[in-house]
């Protein structure tokens, strides 16, 4: 290992730009271990890797895969399961929140922007800890985000998003109810609900970046992740987005067919 200044290492999610390279491989610097120990598959993806480190400060170092294959089986068995999670709760947020509002139109927004809410979390995930661009405040460069993170914050930062959701429309339905337009609604709706969100999004925030301080990486994806989604959506989604689009679609927010009106239990506007 003369010539190697740092770890190598190539992670799944590396290896899936060149073709030939199996998913079920990690690639390590593994001293003087010859690849001619390994599986054919592996010895293959040892030669492509050798070939795209020649002419580089790599040249001469010994290079074998690793087979994990019980991680790869984890992570194969979850992804296969998540866009059924996906749709689940996604459908099952639209259905209650339907329910709850007698609305069309509500339910869909309101899943709209959560899902741009966990998206924006994903990003910074991405550019933090893949990318490298949290470098500067310490954050350490892993070159991939741990493969449970995107499910698990997925079903976390959907409720945690939605219970925001419930509290600001449930307010702004109730002046509806009342008879007031929709302009109206929002402004008193968003004027007895915007210190509470915004006091409840920064006790989340301030537990979730504590997760920071950990030496754990993993732990430090969690928390920026967890913190991003509520910063987002507790300002920009729910205090603004939210909002505004209430105000563009006027009475159509309220919009149900007869037919459902019918079936649906719930209190209908004055």
């Amino acid at each position: 290992h003369g010539m190697v200044k740092k770890p190598l290492v190539f992670t799944v999610a590396n290896l899936l730009r060149y073709p030939i390279v199996s998913r079920t491989c990690f690639v390590e610097c593994a001293g003087n271990s010859s690849a001619n120990t390994l599986p054919k598959p592996a010895q293959a993806n040892c030669a492509v890797i050798h070939g795209l480190l020649s002419g580089s400060e790599w040249t001469g170092v010994s290079l074998s895969l690793l087979l994990d294959e019980a991680g790869v089986d984890f992570i194969d068995a979850v992804y296969r399961a998540f866009p059924f999670l996906i749709v689940a709760v996604l459908g099952l947020s639209f259905l209650l929140l339907m329910r709850a509002f007698r609305s069309l139109l509500l339910p869909a927004k309101a899943v709209i922007l959560n899902v741009l809410s966990v998206a924006a979390a994903y990003g910074v995930l991405v550019l933090v800890f893949q990318e490298g661009w949290g470098e500067w405040a310490g954050f350490t460069a892993t070159g991939q985000i741990e493969a449970w993170i995107p499910v698990f914050l997925f079903a976390m930062l959907f409720g945690l998003s939605m219970d925001y959701e419930v509290f600001l429309i449930s307010r702004i339905r109730e002046e509806h109810l009342r008879g007031a337009k929709t302009l109206e609604s929002v402004e008193i709706g968003l004027s007895y609900t915007a210190r509470v969100i915004t006091a409840a999004a920064l006790i989340m925030i301030t537990v979730f970046l504590a997760f920071v301080l950990m030496d754990n990486v993993v732990v430090k994806m969690f928390g920026i992740g967890l913190a991003t989604a509520v910063l987002v959506d507790a300002t920009i989604v729910r205090l603004m987005l939210v909002p505004s689009t209430m105000v563009l679609l006027g009475d159509a927010n309220w919009w149900l067919p007869r037919w459902l009106g019918r079936i649906l239990p719930g209190e209908r506007a004055a």
